[in-house]
């Protein structure tokens, strides 16, 4: 089958090294038809009526010519005068006060009865008395009611055709640069009453042949010159002796926006192969947790402002759920009121079960690590684990924060495992997306020690951005988790901060915007 490649306006025009005879085979029927018809600064309407196609064709047509540089295309700008709902309904049954004045008879009527006969509405009436007086057309009294009489200059404008009527007349729309003077004063006294008439701007393309489209016109085609080669040409030999149209290699194609994934959940994909080609297992878990497994699993206090609606999503339905074993659930509540078995004082107080019901949207992927590390047997350590999902948190929005993320967690169970061990980890990663130097500051979490802030340094804003934290989880978690104290590696950096300068993206706001020309040119992830 032929292809058509016929391209858009993009790209070099008449840089084919073809000859007028080889162009005008390889033209499309459509392009056929109208380059004929192409002269001097032909309107694009003419086009349509002298092609007899549709516009949309007409307009694809010329397109392809122009990116072949047969023709040169421009737009004017033109103003028209367009008829409104009030001013197509005059043009069917007459000006209100034309109407007015034919109803009218040399006795007195009250306006209430001209209104009837002339069939008027209130407002219609009231309006073609100011005008008929002003005109002298009228003369009115008011006795009982208000009464109109006709006057020998109303009957004279009765029986004349006026500029209105004349300018209404016309076949709209109506370009304006060939109205004569009296036709513009008609508009001008139309366009100060309501909704009969209305200018409006419109763009008029034009089409202008080339000297090379002049040759190309000069060209004859054979008018059965085919565009495809069918199935049932080829089984019953209808094609022999046939001519094709020619297949032009060198003509500018479209730009395709092929089907992929959208370009986060590809640095997504990206993330999770280097966690596991580096030893990792994925962990995964709810959207939505009870506070024990968010916070309290995590020796986050109960107390704590972090657990305030300000920061936290609560979930409204169901607002609570169910707390795991007796067991650990004893452990969890004995290391925060006391930190017995722990080395620890705990948080003091009273631990409350119904606070650890409650629902949360997670706050962060650690609720995972805190998950797995209650599942882990002994015969599975040493052992590494990673996550990359959502979390959310109730901030406010603006170019470096989200109130839903993702981010990236990781989790290392192994007793000979120091704080060595996690820089190297996250130095690692980090190289593989695309940074290689990163910042570490000492930090506070409630539920590592030691912990530590990884930051990088932002070309565009010129300041150093937080990607998150890290640490070494404290006895209070690890204990009455896994049972015993063993040294977990564990981290948690924000995922989206971290593709932004890789796809050119200032605001993180724009990762979710949506917008189909960003997703459609964004670049794909070749780390």
């Amino acid at each position: 089958m032929v292809k058509e490649r016929e391209g858009n306006m993009q790209g070099k025009k008449g840089d084919s090294a073809l000859s007028p005879q080889e162009i005008a085979e390889s033209l499309h029927p459509l392009e056929r038809a109208v380059l004929p018809h192409v002269r001097e600064s032909s309107p694009f309407q003419s086009l349509v009526a002298d092609s007899q196609k549709q516009e949309i064709e007409v307009m694809r047509a010329l397109q392809w010519l122009a990116n072949k540089g047969l023709i040169e295309l421009s737009e004017l700008s033109a103003f028209f005068v367009a008829l409104g709902a009030n001013g197509a309904a005059y043009k069917a049954s007459g000006l209100p006060e034309k109407r007015f004045l034919q109803v009218l008879a040399d006795t007195p009527l009250s306006v209430d009865v001209v209104a009837r006969r002339a069939s008027l509405e209130k407002q219609e009436a009231s309006a073609c008395l100011g005008l008929l007086r002003g005109k002298a057309a009228i003369e009115i009294t008011k006795e009982k009611d208000l009464t109109v009489t006709i006057t020998d200059a109303g009957k004279r404008l009765r029986e004349k055709e006026s500029l209105e009527e004349k300018f209404l007349a016309k076949k709209f729309p109506v370009n304006t640069s060939t109205l004569a003077p009296e036709e513009r004063f008609a508009l001008e006294s139309l366009k100060r009453r309501k909704d009969i008439v209305s200018v409006v701007e419109r763009k008029e393309r034009r089409a202008t042949i080339t000297a090379l489209g002049k040759k190309v016109q000069a060209v004859k085609v054979s008018s059965d010159t085919l565009d495809a080669l069918t199935h049932g040409m080829l089984t019953d030999g209808s094609w022999k002796g046939k001519s094709f149209r020619r297949y032009d290699v060198a003509v500018n194609v479209p730009a395709i926006a092929g089907g992929k994934r959208h370009f986060v959940r590809q640095a997504i994909s990206y993330a999770k192969r280097v966690w596991l080609d580096m030893g990792f297992s994925e962990m995964e878990g709810p959207l939505i947790n009870t506070s024990f497994w968010n916070f309290d699993a995590l020796f986050t206090a109960q107390d704590h402002p972090v657990r305030e609606m300000q920061d936290t999503f609560f979930v409204k339905k169901p607002a609570s759920g169910s707390l795991p074993s007796k067991k650990l659930v004893d452990a969890v509540s004995c290391i925060h009121e006391s930190g017995k078995g722990a080395r620890s004082s705990g948080w003091g107080g009273k631990w409350s079960a119904d606070e650890a019901k409650k629902n949360v949207l997670r706050t962060h992927t650690t609720v995972l690590s805190a998950r797995t590390l209650a599942c882990l047997k002994k015969t599975q350590m040493p052992a590494k684990f990673f996550a990359v999902g959502k979390c959310f948190r109730n901030e406010a929005l603006d170019w470096s924060h989200l109130f839903e993320f993702n981010q990236t967690e990781g989790i290392v169970v192994d007793p000979d495992a120091d704080f060595s061990h996690l820089l190297g980890y996250l130095r690692e990663f980090f190289t593989k997306m695309g940074f290689p130097q990163i910042r570490v500051r000492p930090a506070y979490f409630p539920y590592t020690s030691n912990s530590i802030e990884l930051d990088v340094f932002h070309p565009y804003h010129k300041k150093w951005i937080e990607f998150g934290g890290a640490g070494i989880f404290r006895p209070e978690v690890v204990i009455p988790l896994l049972g015993e104290d063993i040294p977990v590696l564990a981290w948690g950096p924000g995922f989206d901060r971290i593709i932004l300068d890789y796809y050119g993206i200032t605001d993180i706001r724009d990762l979710y915007r949506n917008d189909l020309k960003q997703l459609r040119e964004m670049k794909m992830w070749m780390r």
